[in-house]
Parts: structure tokens; C-alpha cells; sequence
């Protein structure tokens, strides 16, 4: 799966310790002009939910668009995609209350996320989504950043070409169907609906059966097989030149040597 030259490509991620509890967010904007945009953030007490709110205000804020632009936003929060794809017409609609009578929960960041796609029009957001920790690159980096302001060790961010970005952005995420979920009856409390994990990070929706089962990395001739994405990022993070990518069968691993232009019959350590 390709995009365009003129799109905009976004990831968006935010992470939670305790939630509540210390937070972070992160974002990583490749514009039309051939620049990468790494952008995080912390917060003392907060959400995991208010986090990655915050990351996709924060990438759709820093667009300046003069005309039309596809606009593609990955975010493993089903919560964000179903907010503001779904709920939120409700939400007005009833003077910002649930379907039950109560107050919508986070009303001001679904204002201002609702104002900012409003503002890039006529450009609209593609709103997908990635699963949390299944290998693409994007998706990883945005919690690597996330997770570390969250623990006030903020990453150092990326600003410059994407040609010289450490990591490959040209492989897009598999097309998912969105998570089924209850809609919360206060319309999105401190819960991760959507997330699978309380804390924000560590086990975001997991990997369940339909999962990557391994990762294959490849660089200064050396081709290796990692049961983890942790594992696998260790060896590549920041090797220039280095490939990696997720399989989810054996005849994926021979495609993916294909791709690369390696020997599928290549012994992999």
C-alpha cells in the first residue's frame, strides 16, 4: 500500500502510567514537502485517553495547507477514530451529553480536534487503524516517544528529510477493521477503551492470534529472525540502511527476502 507524494502522512500515540497518572503523547508528521516531523509532550496527571486526543490535536494543529491535501492519520486508539468519526455528532447534538444524560467526558479536547479538522478543510483526515506493537515502524517510534515523556526521559526529536529519517515510513500498516467496543456510557472517562491495557503502553490491544509471529531484520549482510518487535528494534534503531519488517508465516518471510532482493533460501540467524 503506497500514498501519494502530496499526502500527509501521520502517526499518533499516547501513553498513560497509572491512569491516571503521569502521561505522554507523540506524533510524527511527514509532510508533501519531503519533511519529518517528530513531536511529543507531557503531562503530570492525565489519561491515557486525553493522551492520544492530544497527539492527533497537536499533528492536525501544525498543518498550514494551501489547497486540497489527503490527509492519512494511523492511530491505534479506536476510542479517537470512533469519537470523532461517530459519537461526536451525537454529542452536539444533545449539548454535548450521552446517550444517558451525562457530561461527555474530555468535551474539550473533542472541541478542539473537531475545530482543527474543521479548519483544514477542504482537506479531510483518513482516519485508520494500526494495531498497537504489530511492527510498523511509525506506530513503534510514536510510543518509544510517548512512553518517554510519560517517564519524564523525553526522546530527542526528529526534524528533517524523510530520505534521512532512521526509520522507514514507506511501509503502511495492513488495513484493519476498528476494534468493537462498548461505547462508553459516560462518552469516554479515564478508561482505555480500545487500548487493551490500563496503562497505556506495554500491551496495547495485544497481538491475539491474527498477530506478526516473527521479525526479520537485514544489515551489513547479516539477516536475522526476532520473536519480538523490542528485539528486532534494538538491532535496527538508528543503523542506516538496515531493513525490517514483520511476518506472519513462513512464505511471508521468502516474500519479504524477495522483496528485499535477498536468496528466500538465505539462512537467517
Amino acid at each position: 500500500m503506497t500514498l501519494a507524494p502530496s499526502s500527509v502522512l501521520i502517526y499518533t500515540d499516547g501513553a498513560c502510567t497509572g491512569n491516571p497518572g503521569p502521561g505522554g503523547w507523540a506524533c510524527i508528521v511527514s509532510l508533501p514537502d519531503g519533511t519529518v516531523h517528530e513531536l511529543g509532550g507531557g503531562v503530570k496527571e492525565t489519561t491515557n485517553n486525553r493522551m492520544e486526543m492530544a497527539a492527533a490535536i497537536r499533528a492536525l494543529a501544525m498543518l498550514e495547507l494551501k489547497e486540497a491535501t489527503p490527509i492519512v492519520l494511523y492511530t491505534d486508539s479506536s476510542y479517537v477514530i470512533k469519537g470523532i468519526t461517530q459519537w461526536i455528532w451525537g454529542w452536539r447534538s444533545r449539548g454535548w451529553k450521552s446517550a444517558d444524560g451525562k457530561d461527555v467526558a474530555n468535551r474539550e479536547l473533542w472541541e478542539e480536534l473537531l475545530r482543527q479538522v474543521t479548519r483544514l478543510k477542504p482537506s479531510s483526515v483518513d482516519w485508520r487503524y494500526v494495531r498497537g506493537h504489530s511492527g510498523y515502524a511509525g506506530n513503534e517510534r510514536c510510543d518509544e516517544i510517548a512512553v518517554s515523556f510519560a517517564k519524564s526521559k523525553p526522546e530527542q526529536l526528529y526534524v528533517g528529510p524523510r530520505d534521512g529519517y532512521f526509520i522507514d515510513l514507506n511501509e503502511l500498516p495492513d488495513a484493519e477493521p476498528i476494534p468493537e467496543n462498548k461505547k462508553p456510557s459516560t462518552a469516554g472517562g479515564s478508561t482505555g477503551y480500545g487500548k487493551g491495557s490500563s496503562t497505556g503502553y506495554g500491551n496495547k490491544g495485544g497481538n491475539g492470534g491474527s498477530g506478526p509471529t516473527t521479525y526479520l531484520s537485514y544489515h551489513n549482510g547479516v539477516l536475522q529472525r526476532h520473536k519480538s518487535w523490542a528485539e528486532c528494534e534494538r538491532r535496527v534503531k538508528g543503523q542506516s540502511g538496515a531493513k525490517f519488517k514483520k511476518a506472519k508465516s513462513p512464505s511471508e518471510e521468502r516474500e519479504i527476502l524477495i522483496g528485499w532482493g535477498l536468496d528466500p533460501q538465505m539462512r537467517i540467524e
